[in-house]
């Protein structure tokens, strides 16, 4: 089991509850219709061929990544600045929320805690996100993958991430925090597991019942 983090905020010391970090993109939120329509219309303005299909199954790494995928080297800063501008006007609207995710986010507060998003999506879009869906998260952090992670969930004293893909799990561990998957991404329970997850949840409806026994043990 990993290292954990302090209960209790660094930044907030008298806060009871504990601060857990989500991950954004099929974990908080099923972003798969808004990227995949942002990713047309990118092919469309650019006349480059993308299958955008494909590229939903494998969300989680950085923008660049998959960019890589589509354009030579010298392009991909180009392109990825054209991809955030696009993204608020086809992403938004089509993307929807995961099940149970205000209810997680609820349960959390509920508890006494905090509720930290970080992400390897554009900070901006994210938080666009967050807001047009009316997730109520504490933080937000944008722009970080895998053990990239870990410095924010540090710094916010996170003792639990909660996140679909294996880079999650690698933040988590990084920030010796708990880390709790939950297979509604591109990576299925036993990629997870084997990748080091401490808890496996079916999504994340189970949440809340799993967060108040891991706060009645630690009480």
């Amino acid at each position: 089991m990993a290292l954990m983090a302090a209960l209790t905020d660094p930044q907030n010391p008298a806060a009871p509850g504990p601060v857990v970090g989500f991950d954004l993109d099929m974990t908080l939120i099923d972003s798969r219709p808004g990227i995949r329509a942002t990713w047309v219309a990118l092919a469309e303005r650019t006349g480059t061929y993308i299958d955008a299909d494909l590229v939903v199954t494998r969300l989680g790494p950085p923008l660049t990544d998959e960019m890589a995928n589509w354009f030579p080297a010298e392009r991909i800063p180009a392109m990825t600045d054209l991809y955030r501008e696009m993204y608020p006007t086809y992403a938004i609207e089509p993307t929807l929320p995961m099940p149970g995710v205000h209810e997680t986010i609820d349960a959390v507060h509920a508890a006494g805690g905090r509720a930290i998003v970080v992400t390897a999506k554009y900070e901006p879009n994210a938080k666009l996100h967050l807001s047009h869906l009316g997730i109520d998260a504490d933080a937000v952090v944008g722009d970080l993958w895998a053990e990239g992670k870990g410095e924010a969930l540090r710094e916010h004293g996170a003792s639990v991430y909660v996140g679909d893909h294996i880079g999650d799990v690698r933040g988590a561990r990084t920030a010796r925090a708990l880390s709790v998957a939950v297979p509604t991404g591109p990576c299925d329970a036993d990629e997870l597991r084997a990748a080091g997850a401490d808890v496996i949840l079916t999504d994340l409806t189970a949440f809340p019942e799993w967060l108040a026994g891991y706060v009645a043990e630690r009480a």
